[in-house]
């Protein structure tokens, strides 16, 4: 077991607040550490507090480590490098209410972010956590590359400065106190918001913002809190927004009721990124109930398009949709097949390293996944002749803020777009298309409009995971493995949000510049062996040009693929040697923290217990956002399981128990970061079993979850079991899309196992016959059902007409007991049945 004060080489864990001058710098403290970033405060009415980076020439100056380009930066840490230089524009406000408010330059889609800097404010800064209020910044360019919300790496970007910016405010209100109340700032305590003096008197920080408010910018270095002093950070917090989003009153994009916003849908063309040329009965679209527009939206590389229908509400858009007759181009993948792309794929592979052993060898294929989200794509705009104002669930804010602005030809300050939260986002809301055609849209009616995806649009013409290839050859020798040689081949990666900016994000269209300079990037800060393998090379090819199909960096990007055809090998050569693979993988892992993720596992999910014929356990591990990640699963392959009938339903094989550690350094809230490895592993069951898209005649024919073929109740394991390990670093990492790979993996291990045979193609039912009937591509939406109550076992003559209501009195809530950290250094865990 890791000690939680003791450093991962075994040295003493420095403090937050009193660093230890003589001791030498971590890998991760040498690139952005808390002894270079820098407190300020802001001159404004009230305090203002920010904190941003020391230039690496400043820090050299002053004898601190700069960053050594030597390094082997991650994702993590290209993230954290474009957004450091603005870290001085993030700011915490104390109001007169006493309030620390805090605009987060990130997206929050459900993964938790307000959650979790709500508790860093409120722990640096002795509030409740309902004292601070944390809301979505609308695009900012000022920020440049410190507003993309991907790679995990929020918390891990702004831990540290958001940390410091609450120091830099409680710093100067406990002076400005210890100056009201006529005592030296020592002599005070604070508590929830108050200061207290040893004579007994008091202030608030209501009442303290006006008379702490610098008059011009101030430079001075706080003092963190002592770890041991932090109150919230560690233990288990529910979500600030969790009661409004079971009561209903979290706001979403399409709950939004601007006065005279319209609805709107798009008729979308039969194949992938066909234009419309024609609308051949446009007078008799027009006529029908509510409809008031009907008209042609360009497609290019940014906006989808087809013909926009604006009605009065979205089933009257629906009903014109479904009757529209339109002219359409070819599309962009005119005579492409699965079968000719995988040919394309394996033409493109890239040669492999000399081989100086014996050679185990074996190649996957990954089959096209949705990246859609749960919430469909959305947007509101309000287009005016001299400006414009769009509300969307964006993960890249700035980039649509000025593609919005060269689309409408208007400056970009004339462009306000304003960050709504999001139902779900897995890679889709990096893409900004339904702002672009909601603004659009708005501006050639005149009048605002709400723009909404149907669910079969976005199945089909959204974002998807790229149909990929990868092949591993490992070379063995004296029962060690010399080389370990992957190669990655794939339809390309759009990355066409470049780094959530305007400029990069315009830089992705220049020749090449997609694969060379993001995928390329992406890919060799994400993928990685974790074990001690010898000669490590891992390569990655894309064939065609980006803008082909419509994909996305969908959640955990390459590392699904590349962890599954990795842990599959893993298993094949611990066999090749004789060796349990759990034990393999101990004796071959990298460093300690991936030992103790695999013996939480191990112990926890009874590694090696005796398991009948068709079933078996399954066992991966992930290096990755800073953290270690471990998953062992039991999966039933037996014929009663594979077999079992619901309607209209995948089954198959069934994963029946999963275990789960991850190690995130500082794990902020244990509770959030359990929910993420849930919602992740369903994502990775997802993706080893049961979930893709098939092309056919030019477009996908899936139209909804219910095709796609996601984990659904049926599918999910009974016990889940997720250990939080204690904080191991002084780095906070990324939780978001840890558990995806390392659970697809770990679930292909288990059916190899059960099955005795490796599967190579992925999911393992994508050659098996349909579990539905295909809607067809024209019309491009499906009627609305008319059997919903049937379905759902309702008979209609039990159904109630009248409108029900309640007097009775909301009970009030019960008051929450004070979290408490973890009395002893054990992991935590939660199973669910």
């Amino acid at each position: 077991m890791i000690d939680p004060d003791r450093s991962q080489d075994g040295g003493s864990r420095r403090d937050a607040g009193t660093p230890d001058e003589a001791s030498g710098p971590s890998p991760d403290e040498q690139r952005i550490s808390r002894r270079r970033m820098v407190g300020y405060l802001l001159a404004a009415p009230t305090l203002v507090a920010a904190a941003r980076f020391m230039p690496a020439e400043q820090a050299a100056a002053e004898g601190l480590p700069g960053p050594n380009v030597a390094d082997v930066f991650d994702l993590s840490d290209v993230l954290n490098a474009a957004a450091a230089p603005t870290y001085g524009l993030l700011a915490i406000t104390i109001d007169k209410a006493g309030n620390a408010n805090f605009q987060l330059p990130r997206s929050e889609n459900g993964q938790g972010i307000t959650t979790t800097f709500t508790m860093i404010i409120a722990d640096e800064m002795d509030l409740p956590m309902s004292k601070v209020k944390v809301t979505l910044m609308p695009a900012e360019p000022k920020l440049l590359f410190n507003q993309l919300t991907a790679g995990s790496s929020s918390v891990f970007t702004l831990y540290e400065p958001v940390r410091r910016a609450a120091a830099v405010a409680r710093t100067q209100l406990q002076r400005t106190a210890a100056r009201e109340l006529g005592v030296p700032a020592r002599d005070l305590t604070l508590k929830n918001g108050v200061f207290t003096a040893s004579h007994g008197g008091t202030i608030d920080f209501g009442a303290l913002t006006e008379k702490a408010a610098a008059k011009r910018m101030i430079e001075f270095r706080p003092r963190l809190k002592k770890a041991a002093d932090q109150k919230l950070i560690g233990t288990e917090q529910k979500r600030v927004d969790a009661l409004d989003i079971v009561m209903g009153r979290k706001t979403f994009t399409m709950d939004l009721q601007p006065a005279n916003a319209s609805p709107t849908m798009i008729c979308r063309p039969p194949t992938l990124n066909a234009s419309a040329t024609a609308i051949q009965n446009k007078a008799a679209v027009l006529k029908m109930p509510g409809v008031s527009h009907v008209l042609l939206v360009p497609h290019s590389d940014d906006v989808q398009g087809g013909v926009a229908v604006v009605a009065k509400t979205f089933g009257q858009c629906i009903d014109a949709i479904r009757a529209l007759k339109v002219s359409w181009t070819k599309g962009s993948i005119a005579g492409r097949t699965e079968q000719s792309i995988k040919a394309d794929l394996a033409k493109a592979e890239l040669p492999m390293t000399p081989a100086l052993g014996k050679v185990i060898e074996e190649t996957f294929t990954f089959n096209f996944r949705s990246g859609s989200a749960l919430e469909t794509n959305c947007a509101v705009a309000d287009v005016r002749k001299d400006k414009a104002e769009i509300w969307a669930p964006l993960k890249s804010p700035q980039w649509a803020q000025g593609k919005i602005a060269e689309l409408l030809k208007l400056n970009v300050e004339a462009v306000k777009v304003n960050v709504m939260d999001g139902g779900g986002s897995f890679g889709r809301r990096l893409f900004c298309d339904g702002a672009f055609e909601a603004a659009v849209v708005s501006r050639s009616i005149g009048q605002p409009v709400k723009l909404m995806w149907h669910r079969a649009d976005d199945a089909r013409h959204g974002r998807h995971h790229p149909l990929t290839t990868s092949k591993v050859r490992i070379t063995t020798g004296g029962g060690a493995v010399l080389q370990y040689d992957q190669r990655h081949t794939a339809v390309p990666t759009d990355f066409t949000q470049g780094l959530g900016d305007y400029l990069t994000a315009a830089e992705t269209r220049l020749p090449l510049q997609n694969f060379a300079q993001f995928s390329q990037t992406v890919f060799y800060t994400t993928a990685n062996v974790p074990y001690n393998f010898g000669v490590v090379t891992q390569l990655l090819n894309e064939i065609d040009a980006f803008n082909t199909f419509n994909t996305s960096s969908v959640r955990n990007v390459y590392s699904p693929d590349l962890a599954t055809a990795t842990e599959l090998m893993v298993d094949r050569v611990a066999k090749e040697f004789g060796r349990d693979p759990m034990e393999f993988r101990l004796a071959f892992a990298k460093d300690q923290r991936m030992k103790d993720v695999l013996n939480a596992v191990k112990k926890a999910g009874n590694w090696g217990r005796a398991m009948a014929p068709g079933t078996a356990q399954g066992i991966a591990m992930r290096n990755e956002y800073k953290g270690r990640t471990a998953c062992l699963v039991e999966i039933d392959c037996t014929p009663a399981t594979v077999n079992r009938k619901i309607r209209q339903a995948v089954t198959g094989p069934r994963v029946t128990k999963l275990v789960f550690a991850i190690d995130v350094g500082i794990p902020i809230n244990p509770l959030g970061l359990k929910a993420q490895v849930m919602g992740g592993a369903m994502d990775g069951i997802a993706q080893a079993l049961t979930y893709s898209h098939h092309l056919k005649d030019q477009n996908f024919i899936e139209a909804s979850w219910d095709n796609s073929a996601y984990t659904r109740q049926w599918n999910t394991p009974p016990v889940v079991e997720i250990i939080v390990m204690p904080q191991t670093t002084d780095v906070a990492g990324g939780a978001g899309e840890a558990a995806v790979g390392t659970t697809m993996a770990a679930v292909a291990c288990a059916y190899a196992r059960a099955m005795g045979k490796m599967p190579t193609e992925f999911p393992i039912n994508h050659n098996s016959p349909l579990h539905f009937e295909p809607y067809p591509a024209s019309p491009p939406v499906p009627e609305v059902p008319s059997d919903v109550l049937e379905r759902a076992g309702i008979k209609r003559a039990a159904v109630k007409k009248e409108k029900l209501t309640t007097k009775k009195k909301r009970r009030p809530a019960a008051k929450r007991p004070a979290a408490k950290k973890p009395a002893t250094k054990s992991s935590t865990s939660s199973t669910s049945k």
